[in-house]
């Protein structure tokens, strides 16, 4: 499942990482693939990504297997991190000269699950996308089988939307034809104000079937647990940023637990 939005400060990120922490506490394995040079959610999972760290640069660019650059989230067993480092910031240059350039990331991540056993294998695997339309991006297309949309509760929400699903649409028809949006959310939600209401009720008007009923409220311990390297739900799990992405990671897996059962009959 890939994190996208082009649009910058809607929560891509944050909700990458609380998303992916609540599956873990519940049980799950997952797989989070930072592949935004920034390397914030490598950040908030505590994971180290310094130049010399092993990353996701090396897998895309070297051929390096995505085992070897996956260390575990300290706080959360079972959560693990594919980090990413200041070298990706040069990757959409190197890539274009690459074969296959679109679908590194697809082949190592196929090659990788196909040797993992079923005790070890990932329930979800999350990619963490730039806010850009570029090569990095377009591998995380071509890697997944879902997206997954944050937006904003703010003025200019649906701003570039269209141009995204446009992009999504192209990546179907070219290069991932299973490819496709099975879900939003909404986040920055401020239930004072009638434009947080607003938009959320345009969102849903126009994807009544993709728009998660979960809210994620505008939260102070929501912005600060990254800068302790943690995640919300182990920074503050009481919180209401912590309880709402617990609730819409619940509202996510209930969502795929049909899709699921019917591909193991």
């Amino acid at each position: 499942m890939t994190i996208a939005n082009q649009k910058g400060g809607v929560g891509k990120t944050t909700t990458t990482v609380n998303v992916a922490a609540a599956l873990a506490q519940s049980g799950l394995n997952v797989l989070v693939i930072d592949i935004d040079p920034q390397g914030n959610a490598s950040t908030a999972l505590g994971i180290p990504h310094h130049a010399e760290v092993p990353s996701i640069y090396d897998v895309i660019t070297d051929d390096r297997p995505l085992g070897e650059v996956l260390q575990e989230c300290p706080d959360i067993p079972g959560l693990w991190c594919a980090p990413a480092t200041i070298d990706l910031a040069g990757a959409e240059i190197e890539l274009v000269s690459l074969v296959a350039r679109e679908s590194r990331l697809k082949r190592a991540v196929d090659e990788h699950l196909a040797s993992m056993s079923d005790t070890t294998r990932f329930d979800y695997v999350l990619i963490d996308c730039p806010p850009s339309l570029g090569l990095l991006t377009v591998n995380a297309f071509v890697a997944a089988a879902e997206v997954f949309i944050p937006i904003q509760c703010e003025y200019y929400a649906l701003e570039g939307l269209s141009q995204l699903l446009n992009n999504i649409g192209m990546i179907r028809r070219h290069l991932n034809p299973r490819l496709e949006v099975s879900t939003i959310l909404l986040t920055m939600y401020d239930g004072r104000t009638n434009l947080s209401s607003n938009v959320a009720d345009e969102v849903r008007e126009h994807f009544p079937d993709n728009v998660l009923r979960t809210q994620i409220p505008r939260s102070v311990r929501i912005s600060e647990a990254p800068s302790y390297g943690q995640t919300v739900l182990t920074y503050d799990p009481s919180s209401s940023g912590a309880l709402s992405y617990l609730e819409a990671a619940k509202e996510l897996a209930l969502r795929s637990a049909p899709a699921s059962a019917s591909a193991g009959s």
